[in-house]
């Protein structure tokens, strides 16, 4: 049994049949005429002896194309009038050939061939929209494509096929390199050299594409490079020094609160150091070079980095001006001017010459710069001038002030500025231990909250313009708004220039109840809150500066 059912099986599929092939068949395979050698020209086997010619329809994939219509052919199989090879268009008689077969001809006059095979028994055949390709295998039309008609310039010469432009399956090729397309016809070779103007477009966008890609490579690894490069030299490349201990002089300014880094950069600037790099690797590699300073270095030009901070931590080449906490502003006055080879009195007379605005007092001080020189280390150079120092002195002072927030936890004490700065300056006079600041600002704080008087010897020796140890009774009755054993109170203002220790302890007193203490000798002060104990206290430190007396102290 076939595919095709019961009966006789049929000959193998030749490519070259004519029921599927060209136009202007009339005849057997080879295109003579039916029958010539050939015992299936023309028909096909009759598998169930119906007396009709079997035709293949939509078998392996080939079926016929007509336009969108139905087909209705008469009893018997083809009919028609036999009109040399011209298809009946009534569908109904027709005329066949000497072998059977009828004839076909295109009832449109189109040019073109119909389906070559109808359905049988009067069945209707619907048949797919559009125009079947030509050929041997009549494949259908695909979607979006349309037939030319005929005479239209751009159909293909030799079936009339031109699919449109740039669609489906050609569109895909036209792209191609035509180069083996050897048309002789003058619109082929129109046609090649469109196509290759086309492509040549292509290749050059494609060129241009890889260029500026290209391009962009080489930018990026450039960049790369370059930053490659300077990361080396920035991070793992050796710094950049100078070697030895240098030559010459030259003096660098470290300004406050500079890093050790930003050290480097002064001294790079200046000449002395190669490169920052070098000294803060230097600096890093010695552990003492956390102790450098803020100040006037004087240094040496062309210097390694490992010289340089050896020289820096050597006192000798340190210009700065050291103020320690508690020093009067008589005493600072009297370093400025032994520091800057002023004579004696000269930055004296500048304090009291310059208003608040010269130094950059605030108002509360009252242009008197006590309390507000605050202790550190400052650079005094060749060129300092004595109002350049004090003003810098005051500015630290305002930035420590700033940096506690004086005016807020002040006013959180029930305090002003001005009286924490005098507390301060109290506690920086009285206390001797780290342990003591807080314990001696609690009994400041508790006498001024029982308004009890103070008395304390620091004011009298402040008035007086001392320091001492030894204050004695007449002492107590000094007529001065500073002697605390007869105003009540805290004194007009601060007594010297307390540090950071002392400010916070004034603003943060320990807690406690001591309403009394003394220091009976270095590291033995007593606190209490008796005036009993404090009473015997007090018989002990008599005896030591009885003692001290007699040994000569």
């Amino acid at each position: 049994m076939t595919e095709y059912g019961r009966g006789q099986s049929l000959p193998p599929w030749h490519p070259d049949d004519p029921l599927f092939g060209d136009k202007g068949w009339d005849g057997g395979r080879d295109g003579t005429h039916p029958g010539d050698g050939d015992p299936y020209a023309g028909q096909y086997a009759d598998p169930y002896s119906t007396g009709q010619h079997q035709v293949p329809h939509q078998q392996q994939g080939y079926y016929t194309q007509q336009p969108q219509q139905q087909q209705y052919y008469g009893q018997g199989g083809y009919e028609g009038p036999a009109a040399g090879g011209h298809y009946d268009p009534g569908y109904g008689m027709g005329a066949t050939d000497p072998n059977g077969m009828p004839t076909v001809t295109d009832p449109y006059n189109t040019g073109q061939q119909p389906g070559y095979y109808g359905a049988q028994q009067g069945f209707p055949q619907q048949q797919p929209q559009g125009q079947g390709y030509p050929g041997p295998y009549a494949q259908p039309v695909p979607e979006g494509y349309a037939a030319p008609p005929p005479g239209r310039p751009d159909a293909d010469p030799e079936t009339g096929w031109d699919p449109g432009p740039d669609q489906g399956e050609h569109a895909f090729f036209s792209e191609r390199d035509d180069s083996d397309d050897d048309l002789d016809d003058d619109e082929g070779r129109s046609k090649r050299s469109g196509r290759r103007n086309r492509g040549g477009e292509t290749k050059r966008r494609s060129g241009c594409a890889c260029l500026a890609v290209s391009v962009l490579l080489a930018g990026g690894l450039g960049t790369a490079g370059y930053f490659g490069y300077d990361l080396y030299q920035t991070y793992l490349a050796p710094a950049p020094d100078y070697p030895g201990k240098g030559s010459g002089q030259a003096q660098v300014k470290i300004p406050d609160g500079a890093s050790i880094a930003d050290m480097g950069t002064e001294l790079q600037k200046a000449g002395v150091v190669k490169s920052a790099r070098a000294f803060v690797e230097a600096a890093e590699a010695e552990q003492k070079a956390s102790g450098i300073q803020p100040g006037t270095y004087s240094l040496r030009k062309k210097m390694s980095g490992a010289a340089a901070v050896k020289l820096m931590l050597d006192p000798a080449s340190q210009n700065g001006l050291i103020i320690s906490e508690g020093l009067r502003a008589k005493k600072i006055y009297e370093l400025i001017d032994e520091k800057l080879g002023k004579a004696k009195g000269t930055t004296e007379k500048t304090a009291k010459n310059a208003n608040s605005t010269d130094l950059g007092l605030p108002a509360f001080a009252k242009g008197n710069p006590e309390g507000f020189l605050f202790p550190s280390r400052y650079s005094v150079g060749q060129k300092s001038d004595p109002l350049d120092v004090l003003r810098d002195m005051v500015g630290r002072a305002k930035a420590e002030h700033t940096k506690v927030d004086l005016a807020g936890e002040a006013r959180k004490a029930g305090k002003t500025p001005e009286e924490i700065l005098t507390i301060a300056s109290l506690i920086q006079a009285e206390a001797q231990q780290d342990g003591e600041f807080g314990k001696v600002s609690r009994v400041i704080h508790n006498r001024l909250d029982k308004d009890i008087l103070l008395q304390f010897d620091s004011t009298i020796n402040y008035a007086k313009g001392r320091s001492s140890l030894d204050t004695s009774v007449e002492d107590t009755k000094l007529k001065s708004p500073y002697n605390t054993y007869l105003n009540r109170g805290l004194p007009p203002g601060p007594i010297d220039n307390p540090g950071h220790q002392a400010i916070e302890a004034a603003l943060n007193p320990t807690k406690g109840n001591w309403i009394y203490f003394v220091t009976v000798k270095p590291g033995d002060t007593r606190f209490t809150a008796s005036k009993a104990e404090h009473d015997r206290n007090v018989q002990d430190f008599n005896k030591e500066q009885r003692k001290k007396k007699e040994n000569g102290g």
